[in-house]
């Protein structure tokens, strides 16, 4: 077994989006051949309502998929196919983009104004870039939860792990989206298929992810990173990218530790960009905002 180093150290930076909704970026809108098949990881975490209650109004997608998990408050989805819903704490909401869809999201807070989750995109292969679209919403009791005996939790909110299958399927790019939980002082090792790209995202707590024999300090701000030591562990807001290997391991601190371990299949294919559409081509790119402007958009499904 190999414990996979750690590629690079990232601290999520602020950003706005949608109609004023303030958010942390962890990655996205750059050089997306290291996160491949992701593109972009959203945490909207907020808890000042006039930051996140304007939300994102209409707004068009093709050629990905974007997984919308909520931990605290509600987001109420609406889209072009008449899907209508609502996720609340522990549900996740799997839209499948496709040739095209135009949906919205509005996100509203709990009783304390508490307004937590995360959005991530998945890119599409080529061959199903303008597959029909879908719409999935998983409620919080069906995604499975495992304990092991030394305490650590996992929810798999997609893929399958320690023998459990999460409720999301037919994903192109077959990802493992795992919550995980490791309690105060705890020393676990996870595995994590080689031939995928994986990256950690620490939300709770704090700890160490080990780099090969060595625990790699993880720095959480951007600023001096070059200039001074950074601090020992990992914690709110760290993305962790990692290098080859089967298997991730991390020592929590003395709070315990909860990060996103997200793994997928690497599409190694072009990625042609702009806003809320991912395509293969400059083409494809221009045809996709041509359709908006005529019209002919969202496509009929045979």
């Amino acid at each position: 077994m190999s414990i996979r180093p750690v590629k690079r150290l990232v601290a999520a930076k602020p950003t706005v989006e949608g109609a004023g909704v303030h958010l942390r970026r962890a990655f996205g809108f750059g050089n997306t051949t290291d996160f491949d098949p992701f593109l972009l990881l959203d945490d909207f975490r907020n808890d000042v309502p006039e930051d996140y209650l304007a939300g994102f109004p209409w707004h068009p997608h093709r050629g990905i998929e974007t997984i919308t998990y909520v931990l605290a408050g509600t987001v109420e989805h609406g889209d072009s196919m008449g899907n209508h819903g609502e996720i609340a704490s522990g549900d996740v909401q799997w839209m499948t983009a496709g040739s095209g869809i135009i949906h919205q999201e509005m996100p509203k807070g709990d009783h304390a104004g508490r307004m937590h989750g995360f959005q991530l995109w998945a890119n599409l292969p080529a061959s199903l870039k303008m597959t029909a679209p879908r719409y999935q919403e998983v409620k919080s009791v069906e995604i499975p939860e495992i304990k092991d005996d030394d305490g650590t939790h996992v929810r798999v909110v997609c893929g399958s792990f320690w023998g459990k299958s999460g409720p999301v399927d037919g994903i192109a790019a077959e990802p493992i989206y795992l919550d995980v939980s490791v309690p105060p002082g705890r020393r676990k090792t996870l595995p994590v298929g080689t031939t995928r790209h994986a990256f950690a995202y620490v939300f709770a707590g704090s700890g160490k992810f080990c780099n090969a024999s060595e625990p790699l300090a993880v720095p959480t701000e951007a600023v001096g990173w070059l200039d001074t030591t950074p601090p020992v562990a990992a914690d709110n807001r760290s993305l962790v990218l990692f290098d080859r290997g089967d298997e991730v391991v991390v020592q929590a601190g003395e709070e315990g530790i909860r990060f996103l371990l997200v793994s997928g299949k690497p599409l190694e294919e072009p990625v042609a960009w702009y806003g809320p559409i991912v395509m293969n081509t400059q083409e494809q790119l221009q045809q996709a905002f041509k359709d908006l402007e005529k019209g002919t958009f969202l496509k009929k499904q045979k």
